[in-house]
């Protein structure tokens, strides 16, 4: 209980030296020590990429403004939902000139998001107030040092709101991809209601993969018809990126990007059985640092 404490209040010091604060930052999740010389599980391996994995690319690519140049660059504008609009500032929005629902975004970190089915009763008050809030926050402050967050601008964005006929919420398609090729992935449903989630590989053979705190789905989740095409598109997507998930959504076939995530949950959550942890993180490859530097700034 002691250290607990102890690794609670280091956690808060960000003004530490990086591979310290993941230290500390990892073990107060994870309840394990952090090797950054020789890290073996993903969620460590993803501290790593935290620490010394700086490709500025990164900042574009989680940005959910900027990273829609490289979706339509690299698999086409097909792919993308509508954007009505981006502002710099709350004061921008016009909400009489939105359409009756809409999605509303921050650019520059996750959970900012604000789903809106009926315009008619929105607090529009309480969202601005909302928004000021997104833009007041650092996300490589907010989390645990994700770099690729740091250089990100605070922007907004309003999406349309996507919808399937017979769901109240849609799927989202989550890929984990290792050096551009997806692996295995994650099928989260009702995530307005009873969110759960399901792992599959790419056979869509079910994985016994859990978290202890996300309900598993125990039933089978039907596999979209044009699966091949969504694994293809998270391919290119993936690149030569040592790891990125790359999430869409399926609207009766109609496949919609969602983000990239360089770190999934912040690197804190762990996957049960245990033997997964260590079974992703071989799938992980780290690159090396160029001798001379301390990190790396280039995609190999």
């Amino acid at each position: 209980m002691l250290r607990k404490i102890q690794l609670g209040l280091i956690k808060k010091m960000k003004f530490l030296p990086a591979p310290t604060f993941m230290k500390a930052y990892y073990e107060y999740y994870t309840g394990k020590k952090l090797d950054l010389d020789n890290p073996k599980d993903f969620n460590a391996k993803i501290q790593w990429l935290k620490v010394f994995y700086h490709p500025m690319i990164l900042s574009k690519l989680v940005d959910k403004f900027e990273v829609r140049e490289y979706v339509k660059e690299t698999v086409g504008e097909k792919y993308l939902n509508e954007l009505i609009g981006v502002y710099e500032k709350p004061s921008e929005i016009n909400f009489d000139n939105l359409p009756q629902k809409f999605v509303l975004k921050a650019t520059h970190g996750y959970h900012f998001n604000l789903l809106v089915k009926d315009k008619d009763k929105l607090n529009k008050k309480k969202a601005r107030y909302l928004m000021y809030k997104w833009l007041s926050k650092n996300q490589y402050k907010r989390g645990g040092l994700e770099w690729a967050y740091k250089h990100t601008k605070p922007r907004l964005i309003v999406e349309t709101y996507l919808e399937e006929i017979g769901k109240e919420d849609i799927n989202d398609y989550k890929f984990f991809c290792f050096k551009g090729v997806p692996k295995l992935l994650h099928v989260d449903i009702d995530r307005g209601t009873k969110h759960s989630r399901a792992y599959y590989d790419m056979e869509w053979n079910k994985l016994p993969i859990k978290h202890d705190s996300i309900a598993f789905i125990e039933g089978e989740t039907e596999q979209p018809e044009n699966f091949a095409e969504m694994v293809e598109v998270a391919t290119k997507l993936a690149n030569k990126f040592p790891f990125v998930r790359v999430d869409l959504y399926n609207l009766s076939n109609r496949i919609v990007f969602g983000e990239m995530t360089f770190y999934p949950a912040d690197g804190r959550l762990e996957f049960m059985p245990e033997e997964y942890n260590r079974i992703l993180g071989d799938y992980l490859k780290l690159p090396p640092i160029p001798e001379g530097q301390k990190q790396i700034t280039e995609i190999a």
